[in-house]
């Protein structure tokens, strides 16, 4: 049976609102809430910058059911695999076993501001395969000394370790990250605009790269990004926070000024329609029904922004979830 998560934005929300909002997901219904890992936000004007891990242990005890997912960390650069494989250990305790670990090959705009080059893919995906590597074998309980060509470890061990099998999620959006995945990882997150080119880009790979390698096929968790408003001009102010989000150079930006500025610069129009649009329930049915029907996603996850936050995760709840899970 499908499961459903809610998206909490670091970039647009302040972490006390989105443990409100963990609380009111769990409360609506929601399985699971997938948590976004940034240093930047997206534009400089209205965006925030949290720290995930933190939010996501008050989230903990705030909640009793729900299960947490980050949506995406990047374990390269910022924080080392085997930090990484502690902070989620931590999380699992904190949480009595609710959390999953969601990584990806990131994005400059958390890295650069820092002092780190970001190398182009083939560097970027090298270091993931030694990273899962690493948070696999610690978050399995080993005593790991480890040489690789991008990292090392010298005995180190979790000895707060995680208290159920944590799995690992690896965002993919093309063929090369999805076989990845699929090697090292126990599930995938996708982002999807149409699910035919999902398929062929993400999971007809994947599953033919774990079948493979002798591996169960992954877990697929299904996003889309829908902006609630009743017309375009309060759809352009819904997506403040999130408007640099697809200005060019979003990968290689450094500062969130820049990705406002460039944003701004080009056509609403254009930025608007590279999202999906709702207002009523039925229209978030309509968005997300084909992540069921026609990706046959294990986990589906909300992405979405309105103008009352709140009253859009309950009527999510009562007239959204009941609907998505009928199908």
């Amino acid at each position: 049976m499908t499961r459903f998560a809610y998206f909490a934005g670091h970039e647009q929300f302040q972490p006390e609102d989105l443990v409100r909002h963990a609380v009111l997901a769990e409360e609506a219904g929601f399985d699971m809430i997938l948590v976004s890992e940034h240093f930047h936000p997206w534009v400089d004007d209205l965006g925030a910058s949290g720290f995930a891990f933190s939010t996501i242990a008050a989230m903990a005890q705030a909640t009793e059911r729900v299960q947490f997912t980050t949506g995406v960390t990047t374990p390269l650069w910022r924080f080392h695999p085997a930090v990484v494989a502690q902070a989620a250990a931590t999380l699992d305790r904190l949480s009595d076993g609710r959390f999953n670990l969601g990584v990806g090959t990131g994005e400059n705009l958390n890295e650069g501001p820092l002092g780190y080059e970001f190398p182009k893919y083939a560097e970027r995906a090298a270091r993931m395969s030694e990273a899962l590597d690493i948070m696999r074998r610690l978050l399995d309980g080993e005593k790991l000394t480890y040489e690789g060509d991008w990292y090392i470890t010298d005995r180190a061990k979790l000895y707060s370790p995680p208290v159920h099998d944590l799995p690992i999620f690896m965002a993919a959006g093309g063929p090369k990250s999805s076989q990845l995945a699929a090697r090292k990882a126990e599930g995938i997150i996708t982002s999807v605009k149409q699910p035919e080119v999902t398929f062929e880009r993400v999971i007809d790979p994947a599953r033919a790269a774990a079948e493979e390698a002798g591996r169960p096929a992954p877990t697929i968790l299904a996003s889309r990004w829908s902006i609630r408003a009743a017309n375009r001009e309060e759809a352009w102010t819904t997506l403040g926070a999130w408007r640099g989000l697809r200005a060019p150079g979003r990968l290689e930006a450094v500062d969130p000024m820049e990705l406002r500025v460039r944003a701004d610069e080009m056509d609403r129009d254009e930025i608007l329609d590279l999202y999906s649009h709702v207002h009523t329930a039925s229209d978030y049915v309509d968005v997300y029904a084909p992540l069921i029907t026609a990706v046959g996603a294990d986990i589906v996850a909300i992405q979405t922004t309105s103008t009352n936050q709140e009253e859009t995760i309950a009527m999510l709840g009562s007239e959204v979830l009941p609907e998505l899970r009928g199908l």
